[in-house]
């Protein structure tokens, strides 16, 4: 029904915003990562929308651009996964983020999500991580996803990216690192090139 509004940015809270459109306001749910965007009240802002219709509310969903919203529109779609869940993940990881830790089965960094336990989080990678390309692969740029998807499926990446994930790294970290290397070189030359290459960030 809404695809997006653009107007004046006349409220703001932790989790809402109020954007006046020709005299109308109109209150959308939003992450903390929109919020951080969205600049000062008074300020002109556009917001893509998600309407969501139940028999007892009508809630308007607001993103400051169009692959959170399309990672939202992904993250309802799981069973056992609500808008609020759908919020506190995109306001912990931005939509890059998000792709490449579904990507790599990191379903522990989705769980530093508010209410978000480690059952909901490896549902959402489980669910997601064939949809992934299909869902919002327009809107952001797969090609590391894809490479460090790749590192976590099979041979000398795989082990590669398991010691890494053993030194205190997380998974999407460390299959990020590894995913830019060759992929026909030393289990033990990966992790050297992997960690100089973490030791950067």
């Amino acid at each position: 029904m809404f695809y997006s509004l653009t107007g004046t940015l006349v409220y703001s809270d932790a989790t809402t915003v109020a954007i006046d459109c020709g005299g109308v306001a109109f209150s959308c749910n939003t992450t903390m990562n929109t919020l951080k965007r969205l600049g000062q009240k008074g300020s002109k802002v556009t917001l893509y929308t998600y309407l969501s219709v139940r028999e007892d509310a009508m809630d308007l969903f607001g993103f400051f651009d169009k692959s959170e919203l399309d990672c939202f529109k992904m993250l309802i779609s799981v069973s056992g996964v609500g808008p609020k869940a759908s919020l506190a993940i995109l306001s912990e990881l931005e939509p890059q983020k998000l792709a490449l830790c579904i990507a790599t089965a990191d379903y522990k960094a989705l769980t530093k999500a508010q209410g978000v336990g480690p059952k909901s989080a490896q549902r959402i990678v489980l669910e997601l991580k064939d949809k992934l390309a299909a869902g919002i692969g327009s809107t952001i740029d797969t090609t590391q996803i894809e490479m460090a998807g790749a590192a976590v499926s099979s041979g000398n990446s795989a082990q590669a990216s398991e010691a890494l994930v053993m030194l205190g790294y997380s998974q999407s970290e460390a299959a990020l690192a590894v995913g830019k290397l060759d992929a026909s070189i030393s289990v033990e030359d990966m992790i050297k090139l992997a960690l100089k290459e973490l030791s950067k960030q």
